[in-house]
């Protein structure tokens, strides 16, 4: 792993708290990949299988670069290719919120995968909040975008976030909650900017 990538896994704080949950040797599919950095930290680190799936044509030739097993798709059409109980873990990392189908995006990913993992950005962090109640779209560190610019479409609480897997059905194994580097525990939906939940 180089310096550059070390620095980029440091900044990226859901990734600490899903390297903790995956087991090593497991089978990973990881949505909307990236560059592939995760699987490529995933595979050194644990010994994981791993696969991605990426639309981006210049994500994926980054995916080949970094080793990493890497299917040019779109995730929005859905993992119909693969069987049910593939996977040992299947992630989503701060994708969830510019997904158009979220409700089959995450039954899709319960069917293909024993486990699931998703990052997202908790809308309902003071900051954005008070950024909301003076009349202004929240920016912040993770949502960067203006409002006419944003590729986020399903924003959501952590609140929200749990509602929707009580009335889906879904066990949350496990919560972390972020916010700068640092995890939250007390009032999290308050105080915590970004929300990582492994479900089942």
């Amino acid at each position: 792993m180089t310096e550059h990538e070390q620095a980029r896994l440091s900044g990226r704080a859901d990734f600490d708290a899903i390297a903790g949950w995956v087991r090593a040797g497991s089978s990973v599919l990881d949505l909307g990949c990236g560059d592939g950095l995760l699987l490529k930290f995933l595979r050194q680190s644990h010994a994981i299988r791993g696969y991605g799936i990426e639309i981006d044509a210049d994500n994926v030739i980054a995916c080949v670069k970094n080793g990493v097993n890497v299917i040019q798709s779109d995730l929005e059409r859905g993992l119909a290719g693969f069987d049910a109980d593939s996977f040992d873990f299947v992630i989503l990392t701060q994708t969830l919120q510019a997904v158009r189908h979220t409700e089959e995006i995450v039954k899709e990913m319960l069917r293909v995968g024993r486990e699931a993992i998703v990052s997202f950005p908790n809308f309902g962090n003071w900051r954005g909040r008070l950024q909301v109640g003076l009349g202004r779209m929240p920016v912040s560190a993770e949502l960067p975008y203006q409002w006419y610019d944003t590729p986020n479409i399903h924003l959501c609480t952590i609140a929200d976030f749990e509602d929707f897997c009580e009335a889906h059905g879904i066990d949350v194994l496990e919560r972390v909650v972020i916010h700068e580097g640092r995890r939250v525990a007390f009032l999290a939906n308050l105080f915590g900017s970004l929300a990582v939940f492994r479900i089942a």
